[in-house]
């Protein structure tokens, strides 16, 4: 699918990627192209299951939630059914906010935010009880260096500028982004 995106729709990811609540019509502005064809292009990078979502972005700090910290959790068995009962209890624990399963020493990488320490170290003592769970480390974070959600548009554009892409999906054979076709 990445192979049939035009420079429109790349642009349009890099639009609502930085702000998902960007009227149409603005988008539209930012891209250089009319609306119709801006909404068009969106929905289908949606049905595509490019676009996956739009969310707030909260902050922590200011709702109350002090602590955030990753567990590195090693399982005593890597059985496929093993994992997904580890999967499965993830799902379940509200102050795990990303989990990720690794290769390597590490069997999963938990993102946790939590209110306070107290509360932290009440999950960690609960994750460590956990059915098959064989090791915890955690690390505390002090303060965040980078914060950039999505994907390197820049690099994607790139990879997909070779020669032979076709054109978007909201595009059409034989037609500039953004330009009336003359009859």
């Amino acid at each position: 699918m990445r192979a049939g995106l035009d420079a429109t729709d790349w642009r349009i990811l890099k639009e609502l990627q930085a702000n998902g609540r960007i009227t149409n019509v603005e988008l539209a502005r930012k891209v250089g192209i009319s609306p119709p064809p801006c909404l068009r292009r969106t929905r289908a990078l949606e049905q595509a299951g490019i676009i996956a979502g739009y969310f707030a972005l909260l902050d922590e700090k200011s709702l109350g939630f002090e602590a955030v910290a990753f567990a590195n959790v090693g399982l005593h068995s890597q059985s496929e059914a093993s994992l997904r009962a580890f999967e499965n209890q993830v799902l379940t624990w509200p102050l795990v906010r990303e989990c990720y399963m690794l290769s390597g020493e590490t069997d999963f990488l938990l993102k946790c935010v939590a209110p306070d320490l107290t509360s932290f170290h009440e999950f960690v003592e609960e994750l460590t009880a956990a059915q098959n769970v064989a090791s915890v480390k955690t690390t505390l974070v002090m303060r965040r260096v980078k914060f950039e959600p999505g994907v390197p548009i820049t690099l994607g554009q790139k990879r997909s500028a070779s020669p032979g892409t076709g054109p978007g999906l909201g595009g059409r054979p034989g037609a500039e982004p953004g330009r009336k076709r003359q009859s």
